[in-house]
């Protein structure tokens, strides 16, 4: 065990540890959402990573996303695998730079047993959210998470007993409510923490 995961090993005990390590989850899309939550499942110990997203990281990028200005121009994908093995350099992690669409969902995401849904647009969720929502992966997907404030508002909705998604369901973005850091973060966040409750089970000790 390296040092991220000896800590890891003390907060939840080996077995609970080597439990979600074996868990692959694949990350649809490497924006504010995914790049956000695919940190915090590594920070919680997640070592199994399929990433695709087609963009490069923009300037624009910054505010929300885990990238950093000398990382501008650079895949998205490679940039973000580049920032997870600095936090754990022992992960294993499937870079795809490719669009995503319908013919090609289910062999991207085959070996899953989670996917994470991080998409812009409408179309492309709902896309994604037909295809897994009847399948045995965990589905976690996202609406509503623009502007700032209300951030209590983002709420977890459970769909199906493997099918949630994350969000106040009504904050699109748009001209007058951007997508901005708090509330992005907020609702990855929430998405990170079902993925790792549902393979860990519900219990938790205090902090």
């Amino acid at each position: 065990m390296n040092l991220l995961e000896r800590a890891l090993a003390g907060v939840l005990g080996e077995e609970k540890l080597a439990r979600i390590q074996r868990v692959k989850v694949g990350v649809a899309g490497a924006g504010g959402l995914g790049s956000n939550c695919a940190q915090m499942l590594v920070r919680s110990g997640f070592k199994r990573f399929c990433i695709v997203d087609f963009d490069h990281v923009d300037a624009g990028n910054l505010n929300r996303q885990f990238f950093f200005p000398r990382q501008v121009g650079l895949k998205k994908v490679e940039a973000l695998k580049e920032n997870l093995l600095l936090i754990n350099p022992d992960i294993q992690v499937e870079a795809l730079h490719r669009k995503i669409e319908k013919e090609t969902l289910e062999s991207l995401f085959s070996d899953c047993q989670a996917v994470v849904e991080a998409l812009d647009g409408a179309g492309c969720k709902r896309m994604l959210a037909e295809h897994f929502m009847d399948s045995e992966k965990l589905l976690v997907s996202a609406s509503g998470l623009a502007g700032w404030g209300r951030s209590d508002a983002i709420k977890v909705h459970s769909i199906k007993d493997n099918f949630f998604l994350v969000g106040d369901l009504v904050s699109e973005v748009g001209p007058q409510c951007p997508a901005m850091a708090p509330r992005v973060i907020t609702a990855a966040a929430k998405q990170a923490d079902v993925v790792f409750s549902f393979f860990l089970g519900h219990e938790s000790g205090g902090v």
